[in-house]
């Protein structure tokens, strides 16, 4: 059987569509170490915000439009449909830290550089522009067994890091 490199999930799918962005995003539920491309981090992102979207607009039509008529109807609708979006909303956060972890360290950065999201007000900048930064070579020493001889093959050193200046 052979593997495409939307399959091998230790290392990023460039041009991923948005299916494969969203099966990877699953797939790799609590995967750190390794990258995301810009496309599975992107689509990803942009699948969560329509289904957000759409699970909020129906809140909003059936509880509001109800709630003129039954207020107990319309209570039980934003019931639902709230206990649906706390669902959504804890069941993508790990995969959601672990994507932009990953995406990050496709970047070249640490994935450690998610905390500068936490920074009020401008955190969400930081986020958005590391995470719409091109990828870069030097990302490849997150990948799982970078370091290990076997994984490079006999003979062949370690690219340089670009933390090494001497």
């Amino acid at each position: 059987m052979t593997t495409t490199p939307a399959d091998r999930l230790d290392q990023p799918l460039y041009g991923a569509s948005m299916g494969q962005a969203v099966s990877r995003f699953f797939r790799n539920y609590a995967a750190f170490s390794g990258r995301a491309s810009r496309s599975e981090y992107w689509w990803a992102v942009l699948f969560f915000a329509i289904v957000y979207a759409v699970l909020y607009a129906l809140t909003l039509v059936f509880g509001f439009t109800l709630g003129q008529d039954d207020a107990v109807a319309s209570t039980i609708i934003i019931s639902v449909f709230g206990g649906l979006f706390a669902i959504v909303f804890l069941g993508s956060i790990v995969p959601s830290l672990a994507i932009q972890w990953r995406r990050l360290h496709d970047a070249g950065f640490s994935g450690g550089f998610f905390f500068l999201g936490l920074i009020p007000s401008v955190g969400w900048i930081i986020q958005v522009v590391l995470s719409a930064m091109p990828p870069n070579p030097t990302g490849v020493r997150f990948d799982p067994g970078y370091g290990d001889a076997a994984v490079r093959g006999p003979g062949v050193a370690p690219p340089p890091s670009p933390l090494d200046r001497r």
